[in-house]
């Protein structure tokens, strides 16, 4: 394991030029662990956004199969990150070596499954129609686009996923394979496991000779308002809070150019139990939706923060079975203080509320969250309470009953915007409730049928996004490799002589990909 510097990371070099020292915890004990991370300042933070667009023009510029072979690298330095490094991980965050594991593999995988889309070409969207000098009343010119990468990215680290939307995680393997150069700023809760990432990426950066401002790090609290704000940095990428998503939506839209922030921020995941699936398998339900509310201390964006059903016998005794599963289960440590912190005061809110009952859980005491089970009014959506619209970020759910069919759907239609909405449910119930996906539609990114929502797959089509407040932008997604769409724009060239063009419109087809020509799909060259 490389020695922890805790110097910022710009334009290929270390850089402590503050005086502000930062320090990483124990999560599970608070100690403070023995090293100093040097918070950057105004010009720091300047110098790495300058050295991103330094290095934009000369990467931007490679070869697909260069930045692939870059990524191909990053994801094996990735992998040789060994047990000191978990270790490391697991202080800081106190979730499990085996679940630290987990996830250096799929940040790894991320980074190989981006070079593949570039390997595979579709991500330039090359589009051709050729020259109609006949055609009446007006010729039509030669018109040729392809997609380039916007240009320098700033990405924010999550708390909850250290490595897999952290230093080398989704918004940085989207950003890099499409061609735009990464200034990252580093998350103050896992500062020392960024620093090995980071260390791997410039590694990988170096064997494949790579420009210098490839990848930037910065530390510290305060400097993501400089790097927003900075003219070079043309988008962002975050995943976070609601509250500090929108902070960085309002300061780009305030810029004298405004950038796109494709910010990921706040979902309860509505988990919708219909009446056949409780007559055929209420146990089972209640059992695996537990597992789901509490899997990782309930830190996913995607932990099921709502239940809903019909009122009747059934569902009562559903609603029995769920309270004694959860009021079972055993406290955990959280990622840290602050998110504790933030759960305990999410709680609060709930138990504060005349419309919502306490169902069960442990009182909170010490420093791990206890899971918890609620029940709330149906009023709370049909009125357009906000307190169910807030995520409450941790191992606990609220239950509402509805009267009936149509106030199902009333209910859903209450809801804001979700990154997940699952349907549990049986052939029947598919039949009797039809108005169920074309109204989730609407509402959400991923619909799930007989499944749970914690679980997200690295894939061409998963879809890790959804109307506002889940993400500012429904458009895009962070987890898959439509990610990459974010971070790239159009380009026609009209008339261009063969000579001229970018590789991937030339005539003869120079990467043997698949272009759009006159209207058909076509690998020919002209």
């Amino acid at each position: 394991m490389t020695q922890i510097l805790g110097h910022n990371y710009i334009g290929g070099r270390r850089s402590a030029a503050g005086g502000v020292k930062l320090h990483s915890v124990d999560a599970s004990t608070g100690e403070q662990l023995p090293h100093d991370f040097f918070q950057a300042t105004e010009g720091e933070v300047d110098a790495a956004a300058q050295a991103a667009a330094a290095a934009y023009p000369v990467y931007r510029s490679l070869s697909a199969e260069r930045r692939a072979q870059f990524l191909d690298a990053i994801a094996d330095e990735l992998d040789a990150l060994g047990d000191d490094f978990v270790a490391v991980v697991c202080r800081e965050t106190a979730l499990p070596a085996g679940r630290i594991q987990g996830e250096r593999g799929r940040t790894s995988g991320q980074m190989r499954l981006f070079a593949k889309v570039l390997r595979r070409g579709d991500f330039y969207g090359a589009r051709i129609d050729l020259a109609l000098p006949d055609r009446q009343p007006l010729p039509r010119p030669d018109l040729r686009q392809y997609r380039i990468g916007l240009g320098p990215v700033a990405v924010f680290g999550a708390s909850n996923f250290p490595l897999a939307f952290s230093t080398a995680g989704g918004d940085t393997a989207a950003a890099l394979a499409a061609g735009c150069p990464v200034v990252f700023k580093a998350h103050s809760g896992h500062m020392a496991t960024a620093e090995q990432v980071a260390d791997a990426l410039i590694r990988a950066a170096e064997k494949t000779a790579m420009p210098a401002g490839v990848f930037n790090m910065v530390y510290g609290g305060g400097v993501g308002e400089w790097l927003v704000k900075h003219p070079a940095i043309q988008a962002v990428g975050f995943t976070g809070s609601l509250k500090g998503g929108r902070a960085l939506c309002d300061m780009a839209a305030a810029r004298p150019q405004p950038i796109p922030v494709f910010a990921e921020m706040s979902s309860i995941n509505p988990v919708i139990v219909l009446p056949q699936a409780l007559a055929a398998r209420s146990e089972s339900v209640a059992r695996d939706l537990t597992a789901s509310v509490v899997q990782g201390c309930g830190q996913f964006c995607t932990n099921p923060g709502l239940v809903i059903g019909i009122r009747s016998a059934q569902f009562s005794a559903f609603v029995q079975q769920l309270a004694g599963l959860i009021g079972d289960q055993p406290a955990q440590t959280m990622l840290n203080a602050g998110t504790l912190g933030s759960y305990g005061h999410g709680l609060q809110k709930l138990l504060a509320h005349t419309a919502i009952e306490h169902l069960a859980g442990n009182p909170q005491q010490g420093n791990q969250a206890q899971p918890q089970l609620f029940k709330a009014d149906v009023s709370l959506l049909l009125d357009g309470d906000e307190v169910l619209q807030e995520e409450v970020f941790g191992p606990t759910t609220v239950i509402v009953e509805v009267a009936d069919q149509a106030q199902l759907s009333a209910a859903l239609h209450g809801l804001h915007g979700q990154l997940t909405a699952t349907i549990i449910g049986e052939p029947a119930d598919f039949q009797q409730f039809p108005e169920l996906t074309p109204l989730l539609e609407q509402k959400v990114g991923r619909i799930l049928l007989n499944g749970y929502p914690t679980g997200v797959e690295v894939c061409d089509s998963m879809v890790h996004g959804g109307p506002y407040p889940a993400t500012s932008d429904a458009r895009g997604t962070s987890v898959g490799t439509l990610a990459i769409d974010r971070f790239l724009r159009p380009v026609c060239f009209q008339n261009y002589p063969d000579s001229l063009l970018p590789e991937p419109l030339k005539n003869a087809n120079p990467p043997r990909i698949q272009r759009l020509v006159d209207g058909k799909p076509s690998r020919e060259a002209l």
